[in-house]
This record gives C-alpha cells, structure tokens and sequence, in this order.
C-alpha cells in the first residue's frame, strides 16, 4: 500500500501522495518559500525532519527537546520548571505568521501536572536564549483550564504574561485544533476556529513559528507522563501583509 501524507487546507487535511506533499511543505532556507507542514511521519529524537527544526535541548541547551514517533510529536520536559520543550522552525519567516496543530491526548490527564500544548511566533532559538511569543492551552476538560499567551525574553525563566484566562473554553483535548497569529503588533489565538484571545505587543518584530510543550514535574503522578499528550499534526506559514 502507498503511503499518504497529510497536508492542511485552511483548518482542513486533504489526502496527498508523498511527492505531492514533500512539494508542498517548503524548504525553510528558502527564502521565497514561507509554508511548512507536517504529519510527524518520520521517528527521530530530537526532531529534525532534515535540519527545518531547531529543538530546545540540543539548540538551546536550557530547555528540552521534542521528539516525533507514530504521527505524533510530544516533549521531554522531566526537570526544572520552566524548561518547556521547544520546537523551532530555521530558515527566513516574514513577521506576519500563523501555526496551527491538531491536539492528541491519550486519556484525562491531572490538572495539577499543568500539560501545555503551545504554539510559538516570532521565535528564536540558541544556546542559552529562547525568544518569541507563546501561546499555552492547557490540555483540560475542566474549569481548571486555560490559555497564557506569554513572551518570552531569551533567558530561562524570563516571560512575561500578555494573557492569563482560566475555564472549561480555554483548555484543550484530543482532536482540538488550535491556532495563533500575529499580524503586526496583534496576536490572536483559535480554538477549533473560534478565537479566543487577542492581545497586541510591541516587542519582538521578528522570528519563526514552532511549537512546544509544558509539563510541571514537582507533583507526584506528573514525571512520565509527557508521552501522554502531543500534537498530531502541524502547519506554518505566512501571512501576507495587509
């Protein structure tokens, strides 16, 4: 049987042979090309998928990596707080950019262990320095629930919170889709295509989209329990100036 990759239309997948899909998903050094998608086919810890992403742990060396297996990417936060697994795509992004990803989640996870499922913008990564804007749902059925839309200011520890908003509408499980942008100096996160957040900031005017992951491991029951919520599929691009 062939296999077939999954390429988003808008919020929607359509079925594509691999070559089309490969054609389809550009190459971050190009530069004239500003569209990356993903089904997380391939396995590989720290995720590369041919040198397009930069990873918490290996690039950055203060934070955790992710990793990719079965059609789904999860993170290896198992430590310190604060050393979110990240995930960043290299190559030249305009400003204006969008990610969206599909939520996997096993079972009803503890609230208390705060698994976050994050979208990232305008990001940077380095040795030492991880930079962007964060957009945190939390993966819960509950009023326990929520969205933090944060920048982050380089240094391990250094955010500062933009939007803070807890309830049921706010979290996340299996099968959500979620997604932000930004557009100028406003981000504005998606819930399964209805927004629910917006705010504007002026302090970061460039860099590229990925994603990432958050888990609290001081609460018993909480360590191990990364592989248990993920994203099953992934997309970046451009957005056009207005």
């Amino acid at each position: 049987m062939p296999r077939f990759d999954y390429v988003f239309l808008g919020l929607g997948l359509a079925c594509v042979s691999p070559e089309k899909a490969q054609n389809d998903r550009s190459s971050p050094s190009d530069a004239t090309s500003h569209s990356y998608a993903t089904d997380f086919a391939q396995s590989e810890s720290p995720l590369s998928e041919g040198g397009r992403w930069l990873t918490g742990g290996t690039d950055g060396k203060d934070w955790t990596d992710v990793s990719a297996a079965q059609g789904r990417a999860i993170g290896h936060q198992v430590a310190a707080r604060n050393t979110d697994a990240t995930a960043i795509l290299d190559g030249q992004w305009r400003p204006n950019q969008s990610a969206t990803a599909i939520v996997v989640a096993s079972r009803r996870l503890n609230d208390v262990c705060r698994s976050e499922v994050e979208l990232r913008l305008r990001s940077s990564i380095q040795p030492h320095s991880n930079r962007g804007y964060e957009i945190a749902f939390a993966v819960s059925e509950s009023q326990q629930g929520y969205l933090i839309i944060n920048r982050w200011n380089g240094v391990l520890g250094d955010a500062t919170t933009l939007f803070e908003k807890y309830g049921a509408k706010y979290g996340v499980t299996n099968g959500d889709t979620v997604k932000a942008t930004i557009v100028g100096t406003r981000l504005t996160a998606y819930k399964n295509g209805l927004m629910v957040a917006r705010v504007s900031d002026i302090a970061i005017a460039v860099g590229n989209p990925g994603f990432g992951f958050r888990l609290e491991n001081s609460h018993a029951g909480c360590p191990g329990t990364n592989d248990q919520y993920g994203f099953t599929r992934f997309k970046a691009t451009d957005i056009a100036e207005p």
